[in-house]
């Protein structure tokens, strides 16, 4: 048994969203704001924490139609009725579709939602909605509140001879259920037709409308049936979401250590044949204990008895009586030891060692984490002590099949390579059962949402769900849907492997940004994030991607992101070629027949092969029409040097003669090295047309990261010019990601 897909409407800002389970791990990424948060909350709300709602997590535009429907309750004259049907409020409600993959050999486990009497596994559907308890209970108690508060303030009037400037509660529905939410509100449970199940379309979801003969369970569906446990982000911290965990469970190892303790190996707790040994070893240690604790304080004790104390009838003895637990034993800061190096003996009887506090955080919280993974599942299968426990807590014999463990931002304190080594070994613990290796049927699927690139560096691509963010409609707010990954990256294709490989080789910072850029190679990714901080201040405050992957395959990631709608900048070459003669490289000219080498510019934006064809292109041409993607490459650029009779155009080859040709005076006076030094020698040169073709000349072997990073030492960095191509492409992406107008100076 296993989640298949869940949907989530009119959660905060999941509106309408389909999300798909791996059968093994599934992780959550986006860019901030996109909504991961929003759906561990809806999972945790929904599942477990089931009274932890408040009216915020209603998307907010839904208010104004709860309202209104409100509204239309007190504007009823005295004769009517009012409409008090639950369908009105149904597109409304917060609700979680959980469907489930039932096995035909797991239909015992489901009894209770078989479907139908010819119904043999397969998918099983169950919605739970956060809905009106009683409808008349909730029309009454509003409609009394509200023309209270209407008929006080109409019989104060003035007061002082002053007129009231004061709302009193409520002011309209929502207003009032800030107050009795939890009152009015329950989750209820149906069950779901599979035969009504829709497709999505463009990421949407349509949700099937129930019945009115589809009465709610009387019963949790789950109990019994999913063992769900939560990991929170931000332990330790004050999260406004976060469960409060008892003392003993939060923090260090060493309280988590005792709470394993108590549960599982505690002789004390339903003793068995094995733990006598350890129990005749404590009462042998409270006798000796109790014997030196009376003779230390026979003195004391004497001095009382001369007072006639305790001094009620009998003037009865104190006798001192030690009570020796074995948890006590773990009951102290240093009680974990983490051991350093043995003695010089060699016989490990006095070990150089540390208590934990002395390691590092990111290393405490890593035990810390994967140790709350251990108890997740020994509690689920039930380990040592927790066996004989059901019994007395009226568990069900039954081990439920299926464990659901939600983990939030495992990253939180854990630094890149610890947050890396969790990733891996996360679901791994989590099966790490005789039980579970011998049974197949109990069923194990791992949560994680993440603003970590390291973590989704780690893990499949299939098993990313990508949070896609949607403007706000009119009248709306802004929603997310759902891109599953294992659509695009499932595919086995040439352009797919490829893909997987570049990826892997970024650490995915694509997943988490605000945009990306496209760049040709290291000169460009050295000096855009430069050209970004001293001319687009405003882009420097977002989280833009710079992906170095070149004309010659930038192509390739088009599905991907396409799938995900970012937004995209291409900066790349026009790499002009000679197709008459071998296809060599030549320098761009007009009306010579050249075309582009490169394979972006020609199947993807502006989908031309001819360089005249490339350079007659307008900014809508190189934008995509359905997509928020940009082509850039390089423009002709006017110029006159010493010897040119007139303005001439020169159609740059590549970024760097581009750069040049923009900054051409600061060229001339520059000193240095390499390619510094060629490209100021054609600087200074007579003609444009000499110039180009001697920079064109000196690409040839040098080194262009060491040309960028030679630039970057420019005492005044606002002097660097951004060449005209890039600066279209820039104030695009300002445009794209910032309101107000670009600044470039």
């Amino acid at each position: 048994m296993l989640i298949e897909f869940v949907e989530i409407q009119n959660f905060r800002k999941l509106k309408g969203c389909r999300i798909d389970f791996s059968e093994k791990e599934t992780v959550f990424v986006g860019a901030n704001n996109s909504g991961k948060t929003t759906a561990m909350d809806a999972l945790r709300f929904f599942l477990k924490e089931k009274t932890k709602f408040s009216t915020r997590e209603f998307t907010l535009s839904n208010w104004k139609k709860l309202n209104a429907i409100a509204e239309g309750w007190v504007n009823l004259s005295a004769e009517e009725m009012p409409n008090l049907s639950l369908d009105i409020w149904e597109e409304y409600l917060p609700q979680l579709d959980v469907w489930l993959k039932v096995e035909p050999n797991e239909i015992h486990f489901i009894n209770d939602l078989i479907p139908t009497l010819d119904w043999d596994g397969g998918k099983l559907g169950v919605r739970l909605r956060f809905e009106p308890k009683n409808m008349e209970v909730l029309y009454k108690d509003f409609i009394d509140s509200y023309k209270s508060s209407k008929e006080v303030m109409t019989a104060a009037g003035k007061v002082g001879g002053k007129k009231i400037k004061l709302d009193l509660w409520p002011n309209n529905l929502w207003d009032f259920l800030e107050r009795r939410l939890l009152t009015h509100f329950e989750i209820k449970v149906y069950l779901l037709d599979v035969t009504k199940l829709k497709p999505l379309v463009d990421g949407a979801v349509e949700t099937q409308k129930l019945s009115t003969d589809n009465l709610p369970l009387a019963h949790d569906p789950f109990k019994g049936l999913i063992k769900i446990d939560i990991i929170n982000a931000q332990r330790g911290f004050s999260d406004p979401n976060t469960e409060e965990e008892k003392p003993m469970v939060s923090g260090n190892l060493s309280s988590q250590l005792r709470e394993y303790y108590k549960n599982h190996l505690n002789p004390n707790d339903q003793p068995g044949v094995e733990d006598l040994t350890a129990l005749e070893a404590m009462e042998d240690a409270k006798v000796s204990f109790d014997a030196k604790l009376g003779e230390s304080f026979k003195s004391p004790l004497s001095e009382l008895a001369g007072l006639n104390y305790p001094g009620f009838g009998g003037n009865p003895t104190i006798r001192i009586s030690s009570k020796v637990e074995a948890i006590d034993g773990l009951n102290h800061p240093s009680s974990v030891q983490f051991e350093l190096l043995k003695d010089d003996k060699g016989d490990g009887k006095f070990p150089l060692s540390l208590p934990e506090k002395y390691n590092g955080l990111g290393y405490q919280n890593l035990i810390s984490m994967v140790f709350k993974l251990i108890r997740f599942r020994d509690e689920w299968m039930k380990v040592g002590k927790r066996s004989k426990q059901q019994t007395i807590e009226n568990d069900s014999d039954e081990f439920q099949p299926l464990h659901l463990v939600l983990v939030e931002e495992p990253e939180a304190h854990l630094h890149s390579q610890v947050q890396q080594v969790f990733i891996k070994k996360a679901y791994e613990v989590l099966r790490a059962n005789d039980l579970l290796s011998k049974h197949k049927h109990f069923k194990t699927q791992l949560v994680v949402s993440t603003h970590s690139n390291h973590i989704a560096h780690e893990i499949e691509f299939t098993s990313l769900r990508y949070f896609k963010r949607k403007k706000a409609e009119k009248d709306d707010v802004p929603t997310s849907t759902i891109v599953n990954l294992s659509q695009i990256f499932g595919n086995n294709d040439a352009a797919t492997r490829f893909a997987i490989r570049y990826l892997k080789t970024t650490h995915c910072d694509l997943f988490f940004a605000d945009a990306v850029i496209l760049i040709e190679g290291q000169a460009e990714r050295v000096l855009i994030p430069h050209f970004i901080k001293h001319h687009y201040p405003d882009l420097d405050t977002c989280y833009i991607a710079l992906l170095e992957i070149g004309g010659s395959h930038s192509y390739t990631l088009r599905p991907l992101l396409e799938a995900l709608g970012i937004i995209t900048l291409i900066i790349t070459d026009i790499d002009s070629i000679d197709p008459a003669n071998n296809r060599t490289s030549k320098l761009p000219e007009r009306n010579k027949g050249y075309e582009s080498a490169n394979n972006t510019l020609r199947t993807w934006l502006p989908n031309k092969a001819l360089i005249d064809d490339l350079l007659n292109t307008t900014l809508i041409d190189r934008m995509a029409t359905k997509y928020p993607f940009k082509v850039s490459y390089q423009n002709p650029v006017k110029i006159k040097l010493t010897d040119d009779k007139d303005v001439v155009e020169i159609i740059p080859y590549t970024f760097e003669i581009a750069l040049a040709f923009q900054n051409v005076e600061l060229f001339k006076t520059l000193k240095g090295n390499g390619l510094i030094k060629k490209f100021a020698a054609a600087a200074n040169l007579s003609t444009a047309a000499a110039a180009n073709e001697a920079m064109y000349d000196g690409l040839s072997g040098s080194k262009k990261a060491e040309f960028a990073l030679d630039l970057l030492f420019i005492e005044e960095p606002n002097k660097l010019k951004v060449p005209e191509y890039i600066q279209e492409g820039l104030a695009w992406l300002h445009d794209k990601l910032i309101t107000k107008p670009a600044l470039q100076n």
